[in-house]
């Protein structure tokens, strides 16, 4: 690690932070120090910056917002690479361009402003544009399979090549990056449709009310912890079963919204985990479902 942050340095391929605490970066605030965060400044800068993982053998992880993530409580001894720089937006028409850095909250908010519908399910997701690719983040029966038309990626051989939408297979919270985690979202370019500016920003002002009535955005946390199954409310079923409120440490499972679990008092990592597990394990013996948590785990093994 040494080696290759001294290289990092000499070749000043972007802002370097050693010894970062991930609770600082991510939404649930919770996770152990990393040895390094890197920010690049640009692609081919982070072409050179996986070069040289490679050929040092350093573990890395590619953060977006920190979002939908959950890092455990141990040391994460790897680079961490942030893409915030990559943030360039370009609207032509109804074509949007994007950086993988750029909010998603924020770009939906943009383009609401020049009256372009498509968006507007992303309006409370804060997570980056590469991240919502990644998880093909999605609200009110929508996701961004929908909009994205292509995507340009750097791949584990160093190419930078353009994937367009079929061939990124999305599906409910699902893509083609999660299961090839050494691709890398770099920009995104997305197709949108010409709305009314007054009726876009009304919708997304009556979702904010709905979501500030039925979230707890009062805490910290990650959004919704498992996937809904099929035909089923992953809520639902967690709160009949009586689990609304229940705590490991700092932790809640949120007496507003079953499925998030959130931080209420310093809770670790292993607090969260915890009660992912255990409510895992009483609704399979409870309706024989095998809940998927939505969110990313890291650094657990």
């Amino acid at each position: 690690m040494k080696e290759l942050l001294k290289e990092l340095h000499t070749y000043k391929l972007g802002k370097i932070v050693e010894h970062v605490p991930l609770k600082e970066h991510t939404t649930y605030r919770v996770g152990g120090t990393a040895d390094a965060f890197i920010y690049p400044k640009t692609a081919t800068d982070l072409v050179k910056i996986m070069k040289l993982i490679k050929t040092y053998q350093v573990p890395y992880f590619v953060l977006g917002k920190g979002s939908n993530v959950l890092f455990s409580d141990r040391p994460f001894h790897g680079l961490i690479i942030k893409l915030d720089e990559l943030d360039e937006v370009k609207i032509r028409g109804q074509i949007v361009t994007v950086g993988a850095g750029y909010s998603l909250m924020k770009l939906s908010s943009l383009v609401a402003r020049k009256g372009l519908s498509g968006l507007e399910f992303a309006s409370g997701i804060p997570g980056s544009v590469g991240g919502a690719i990644y998880m093909n983040a999605g609200a009110y029966k929508k996701d961004m399979g929908y909009i994205v038309t292509k995507v340009k990626v750097l791949t584990p051989s160093g190419r930078i090549i353009s994937m367009v939408n079929r061939e990124l297979n999305f599906h409910y919270r699902s893509s083609f990056f999660q299961q090839h985690k050494d691709y890398i979202v770099l920009e995104a370019t997305l197709k949108l449709q010409q709305g009314v500016k007054e009726e876009i920003l009304a919708l997304m002002q009556e979702r904010k009310e709905r979501r500030l009535e039925t979230q707890p955005l009062e805490y910290p946390s990650a959004g919704s912890v498992f996937r809904n199954p099929e035909n089923q409310y992953a809520g639902k079923l967690i709160e009949d079963i009586g689990l609304k409120g229940l705590t490991r440490g700092g932790a809640m499972i949120s007496p507003k919204h079953a499925n998030f679990i959130v931080n209420v008092g310093n809770a670790t990592s292993q607090d969260i985990k915890d009660l992912m597990d255990l409510v895992k394990v009483t609704v399979k013996d409870n309706y024989h479902i095998d809940l998927k948590v939505e969110q990313e785990l890291v650094n657990w093994e």
